[in-house]
């Protein structure tokens, strides 16, 4: 039997017992050592160009950690595209690998979906490592999570512009260190806040974090791997995305019912997602925000620098937080490795 079968099955009884058979099962990897091995993979775009390898070792040398990478990002069956089964392998070796301590996505892009039913969730629940990266690296997230269990890092990719204190934040989460509040830099362009946060519901709320890019949360409703929101702290993120679009997004998540039990939600900030002219919908992605979430009590923030930013948070989904969404502060209730 094929592993694709055998992961399909595993899904279909996971499903039958509870959609979220897993999902209180949380499992937490260990921290990061200095000399410690990484694993470098491409499951979603590829990364064919040698210059692009060189800038992400930079990177793990910055972060004082070897690097080891997938075998198929650069001999897979094309230069430009790799099949399924190639970008799984990669992901399912990386954690079979004992001497592989953490796995870091080169780049986001298009795919990482596709290959949801090749993943070898056992294999990630018995082999716990830090999986880090975001964009499309979504629907990842939102998988191992609900059927590993594991704890995973929506941080930068290894191609990320890691501006500002991009990296020193996304070192101290890696190597364990004690963290207890995540929020927006502090600095001032002129005199205005460089990074603000617009409260659009006023108030407090704890949960479990969860979520991603908007796009890929979407795209996984009515599957296997579809978002689970009850009782959580939602955080969406997209880039070059018009408000006519961002507003039918959210309409797809409330029809299919996402914000009913909601506790709270954060927005990350996008400087790229304005109208470009579309006499579809005038108005601003922050107005579509302000409006659409008017119907609801559950507290609301905009602003957060996490996603598709130079200057960009690293956010441990699956752990207990508190929100401010006067502030724009995330409290973390819990450690974040174990």
């Amino acid at each position: 039997m094929n592993r694709q079968l055998i992961n399909i099955l595993i899904l279909l009884v996971s499903l039958s017992i509870n959609t979220e058979l897993l999902g209180e099962n949380r499992i937490k990897a260990p921290p990061l050592k200095k000399g410690d091995l990484v694993g470098l993979i491409a499951p979603a775009t590829n990364v064919a160009d040698p210059a692009d390898i060189q800038k992400a070792k930079e990177i793990i040398e910055l972060l004082g950690l070897k690097m080891k990478l997938g075998k198929n990002v650069l001999s897979g069956s094309g230069y430009k595209t790799r099949t399924r089964q190639e970008r799984a392998d990669d992901i399912n070796s990386m954690f079979a690998d004992p001497s592989v301590k953490a796995i870091f996505c080169l780049r986001g892009g298009y795919g990482s979906a596709s290959i949801l039913d090749l993943v070898d969730y056992e294999l990630i629940r018995n082999n716990p490592k830090l999986f880090c990266g975001f964009s499309d690296i979504t629907a990842l997230h939102i998988a191992i999570r609900k059927y590993s269990g594991l704890i995973t890092l929506h941080s930068p990719v290894m191609l990320s512009p890691f501006e500002g204190s991009t990296l020193e934040n996304f070192r101290r989460i890696l190597f364990g260190n004690s963290i207890s509040v995540i929020e927006n830099p502090k600095e001032k362009s002129g005199s205005r806040e460089k990074y603000p946060i617009l409260t659009i519901n006023s108030g407090v709320a704890q949960g479990e974090l969860v979520g991603g890019n908007l796009t890929l949360i979407c795209s996984l409703l009515g599957t296997p791997y579809e978002i689970e929101t009850g009782g959580k702290i939602l955080f969406i993120e997209d880039t070059g995305e018009s408000p006519y679009k961002i507003h039918r997004m959210l309409t797809q998540l409330r029809l299919a019912g996402k914000f009913g039990k909601l506790n709270g939600m954060m927005i990350g900030a996008c400087n790229d997602c304005g109208s470009s002219g579309s006499p579809i919908w005038d108005g601003t992605q922050t107005e579509i925000y302000y409006d659409f979430f008017s119907e609801y009590d559950f507290p609301v923030f905009y602003g957060l620098m996490a996603g598709h930013r130079g200057e960009q948070l690293t956010l441990p989904l699956g752990i207990n937080v508190e929100i401010n969404s006067n502030s724009g502060i995330i409290n973390l209730l819990e450690s974040i490795t174990k």
